[in-house]
């Protein structure tokens, strides 16, 4: 039977099959936001597209840390529906270059693809390519092979710059074909470097980088992002790209500390950094990285949580801001070998509005309700602040009124926010307000303006909402639209504090109250129409007045207004309620075909032009009636319970046959370099043992070194530089000397465990958890991975040192996984890690396991998956074990590296397993390297958990994913 068959075959009440699921391309893809020929320019208020003030709503994404490019569209497409316009992304160079000269856009690598994807979903991009990008990920962002350069990176240094215009081109090429400019895709801006603000400031090299970026055919604006509203290449200044944009991060990083907030910044004075330009924040705080050892990412949701960004962000859209940023929206994993271990560890959920799962909560219904704002009130865009602080001067002074205006509309946008916004009480106000429909003494005229602890509201005053003329409101705008001859609009505020909208009419309109219940009041003297209300679940009037298109007022609480989506079709605007999820509107002729998930089963609420009389969600017919109101009420039903299977059937087996002194080394590399131009040089008389002069850069390491012995050793030493959490593990002969974390250790010989002579053998397993950041532009990210010396107390006799690393050092042996899958333990280098490789053999066991003998122990386990065709179920592993063991461990999927474990540090337990690494119906492999020393070493229980599963999503193929094949190079093919 065919997939289709299976799918239609098992569909059921609990789930309605995604048209997508089953296709090649999703239903409904929204129209490309720009086609070939538009222009972009900007002011000092904001950008424009071919003359139309854009307010820019962007969160931050990176494909490198989603490893399966179908994946790509379903953020993109939860990005897009929840009021982003736009798409930050940053181009990993180390991820796509694995050697010099060689760059692989490929496979999980392919940015063409992912531009595609953007423009199909219809998402601006904000192009990011560094060269340097920090990210907390490897070296940030610079690959492998730059570690051994002699000149300072991030300057005009002559071989840094030659390897940097390199990287452009590669980069470019792509980008520029994807431009809204001229290459009729979503590229929209393009980012120059990165945080280029600390006391290593070179204007020939900035300036290199833009006349290159421009050499290569890049035509939309150029920026860079200062760390802080400083100037620092504010444009005019030597090396300036053309716009200036700012970081903030005013949370900090502390998740252990989530309930201690910081004052919200002001950011209106950051407009004379750059007067002729939009204030633009190029990253603003949407989550914070959490280190080895830390709280974990549900403290870093809490510390930034719905609360946060309430009050954050309508503070930065007060300051004038029209272009934001969030860091990050979706984070994702960073998975392999790709973090930099002094602030990450494998998730790098970041606590965002997506989490590393895919799953939506409060922080994305937040941003919702925020980027639906920015888009749908215009006047937003352009805005002068009345003045640089606080304007309007309420009853109470613990609530502070500050407001822009619309220097052509004279739209108004008042903030009301805490004086101290970390605080926790509720209070209230009253205030004067002058609008341009004339002056309020009170406002509200009737009770007072609640704000609760942690809340602060952006109202509006003197807006025409579509024929309406909105005089001002307490509660706020969510979004707006005509809707086949209606104007709509959707308020909202915290349930159980009291609203109140004024419009001005010239008569007195027809007010009918649908649900909920809203008091009117009729000022003819005015003109104005006045409703008082409680926030309270869903409240509907219908307002008619001749001459107008009749209003549809929803007025919501804060809850409901999360059940709201709006999109473009071509047959005009349209607005749903309910679902989980809606991810994409098609019209045509009389049908509106949505697509979307559901998390449960639900009614779905439509509002359509009158044309639309059919809906289809998901690629089937919705049965739906017409309420009293006009919409279409459809019900959906959710997702069937998902069952994953029990892991049973472990096989084990012990490795580290590198540690014996007859193990055969022969073709592994001599490391014999007597020079280097890593500023780490190595002790008079030794060679240089750094591993990335060798050309392995990622993973574990193992040394042999053979010397002879003259019977005086006593000990050997050992300085080995791991990074953050690292550890070295040394043998001699075979014997087992013990491990040290980075630094330097002396291993005392244990007696009769030298051999007379020749053939002594110092084996030596290291961990490179990955190289530093160079945030500070003093080349960190070259700090030596490896051993950095080596010494025999008691004796002056040399010793001859071979290394290995990954299979095929910068000549991957497995190009498709890429260059920060793997790295060189035994069982890495011989295919244990891939499926099919043959593991009868093994040992049966049964988790959890102890492994006493001290090096690396393998675990493998296959299981078989049938997951429901048209459902979105997110998995992910999970370890549980006695944090008093004191082991590490690499997760291998299919062959994937989704993850590395320490048992005794954290906080890390459960592992996201991508749709698409995961085979969703088929056979699964898993196979786990277990490193444990001194007696700890095994693995605990190991389990599958479902993150959340949803009646929907995306269609996902397979990622390839080359299996075992014995014969080729280190007995492993890949195919």
């Amino acid at each position: 039977m065919s997939r289709l068959g299976r799918a239609l075959a098992v569909l059921g009440v609990c789930a309605a099959l995604t048209a997508g699921a089953v296709g090649a391309a999703p239903a409904g893809a929204t129209p490309a936001p720009a086609r070939p020929g538009h222009t972009v320019t900007y002011d000092k208020y904001s950008l424009k597209l071919d003359g139309k003030r854009l307010y820019v709503w962007s969160g931050e994404f990176h494909y490198w840390r989603l490893p399966s490019p179908d994946l790509w569209r379903d953020v993109l497409q939860k990005m897009k529906a929840a009021g982003f316009n736009a798409v930050s992304i940053y181009f990993d160079w180390g991820y796509h270059s694995p050697k010099r000269g060689v760059y692989d856009f490929t496979g999980v690598r392919d940015v063409d693809k992912l531009l595609n994807i953007a423009q199909e979903v219809g998402i601006y991009v904000l192009a990011r390519p560094g060269p340097y990008i920090n990210a907390e990920t490897d070296s940030g962002g610079f690959p492998g092979w730059l570690t051994t350069q002699a000149g300072l990176a991030r300057t005009s240094a002559p071989d840094y710059l030659d390897a940097a215009k390199e990287w452009f081109t590669a980069i470019d090429a792509i980008l520029k074909r994807h431009q809204v400019t001229d290459g009729g895709g979503p590229v929209l801006l393009y980012q120059v470097e990165n945080e280029y603000s600390g006391t290593v400031l070179d204007a020939e090299y900035m300036q290199t980088l833009v006349d290159k970026a421009r050499a290569d055919g890049i035509t939309v604006p150029l920026f860079h992002n200062d760390v802080w509203a400083g100037g620092k290449w504010a444009p005019g200044k030597p090396g300036a790209p053309d716009l200036y944009a700012f970081d903030g991060y005013p949370q900090g990083f502390d998740c252990a500390n989530p309930a201690a907030w910081k004052q919200a910044p002001e950011y209106r004075w950051a407009r004379n950094a750059s007067p002729n330009t939009p204030m633009f924040l190029a990253e603003f705080q949407g989550g914070s990285f959490d280190p080895w050892g830390g709280p974990g990412y549900e403290k870093c949701r809490e510390l930034t949580n719905a609360d946060f960004e309430s009050v954050f962000y309508k503070n930065n859209i007060s300051s004038g801001a029209t272009l934001q940023n969030f860091y990050m929206t979706f984070g994702g994993t960073s998975w392999g070998w790709l973090p930099d271990p002094k602030v990450v560890y494998t998730s790098y959920d970041y606590g965002a509005a997506i989490t590393e799962g895919r799953q939506l909560g409060p922080k994305y219904d937040e941003q919702k309700r925020l980027g639906y704002f920015t888009q749908a009130v215009a006047p937003l865009a352009e805005t002068d602040p009345v003045a640089y602080g606080p304007d309007i001067t309420g009853t109470n002074p613990d609530i502070t009124l500050k407001s822009q205006v619309n220097p052509e509309t004279k739209t108004r946008f008042i903030l009301a926010q805490h004086q101290d916004n970390t605080s926790t009480a509720a209070t209230a106000t009253t205030f004067p307000l002058t609008t341009p429909d004339g002056a309020y003494p009170v406002v509200p005229q009737q009770g007072e303006l609640r704000l609760g602890g942690r809340e602060a509201k952006l109202l509006v005053a003197g807006y025409d909402l579509g024929d309406q003329r909105l005089v001002y409101s307490t509660s706020e705008i969510m979004t707006h639209a005509r809707i086949g001859g209606h104007d709509t609009a959707v308020l909202y505020g915290a349930a159980g504090q009291d609203g109140e909208t004024v419009l001005r009419y010239p008569a007195r309109p027809r007010v009918t109250v649908l649900d909920g219940a809203v008091s009117t009041t009729w000022d003819a003297a005015r003109g104005d129409l006045r409703l008082d209300y409680r926030h309270a679940g869903l409240a509907r009037v219908r307002i008619e007045a001749p001459g107008k298109a009749p209003l549809e007022l929803l007025i919501a609480d804060t809850a409901a207004s999360a059940a709201f989506w709006k999109q473009d079709t071509a047959a005009g605007p349209v607005l749903e309620r309910g679902a989980n999820l809606v991810r994409d509107a098609k019209a045509s002729g009389r049908v509106l075909a949505l697509t979307g998930d559901t998390s449960a089963a639900g009614d779905l609420e439509v509002w359509a032009p009158p044309s639309i009389a059919l809906v289809t969600w998901n690629g089937r017919p919705l049965r739906t009636t017409r309420t009293a109101s006009g919409t279409l009420l459809g019900h959906l039903d959710g997702p069937c319970p998902v069952t994953l299977p029990a892991l049973t059937g472990w096989r084990t087996q012990y490795e580290t046959p590198e540690r014996e002194p007859g193990f055969d080394d022969s073709a592994w590399v001599a490391a014999d370099h007597t020079t280097t131009n890593n500023p780490t040089k190595p002790p008079a008389g030794q060679p240089v043992l750094d591993a990335d002069d060798y050309g392995f850069h990622h993973g574990d390491i193992w040394y042999r070194g053979h010397f002879t012995a003259t019977g005086a050793e006593t000990a050997v030493s050992l300085s080995g530089t791991t990074g953050n959490q690292g550890v070295y593990a040394a043998w001699l002969n075979g014997t087992y000397l013990g491990s040290s974390g980075s630094g330097s250790k002396e291993f005392p010989i244990p007696a009769g465990t030298l051999k007379p002579g020749t053939g002594n053998v110092i084996a030596v397993l290291l961990e490179n958890m990955g190289h530093n950041q160079d945030w500070d532009v003093n080349d960190a990210h070259k700090e030596p991975r490896g051993l950095t010396s080596a010494a025999l107390a008691g004796s002056a006799s040399p010793i001859a040192w071979k290394i290995q690393g990954n299979a095929g050092g910068e000549d991957l042996a497995d190009p498709v996984r890429g260059v920060f899958n793997n790295g060189g333990l035994y069982g890495e280098r011989e295919g244990w890690s891939l499926p099919g490789f043959p593991d009868r053999r093994w040992r049966p066991t049964a988790l959890p396991a102890a492994a006493p003998t001290p090096g690396v122990t393998w675990y493998r386990t296959e299981f078989s998956l049938n997951l429901r065709p048209g459902q979105d179920t997110s998995v992910g592993l999970r370890i549980d074990d006695d944090p008093r063991r004191v082991y590490r461990a690499q997760i291998f999927v299919n062959g994937w590296n989704i993850g590395r474990y320490l048992n005794n540090v954290g906080p890390q337990h459960v592992f996201v397993v991508p749709a698409g690494i995961l085979r969703a119906d088929g056979r699964n492999t898993i196979a786990i390297a277990s490193w444990g020393g001194d007696g700890s070493g095994g693995l605990g229980a190991v389990s599958l958990v479902n993150l959340g599963s949803q009646a929907g999503g995306v269609p996902v193929r397979d990622v390839p994913s080359p299996g075992y094949r014995a014969g080729s190079r280190n007995s492993v093919s890949f195919s």
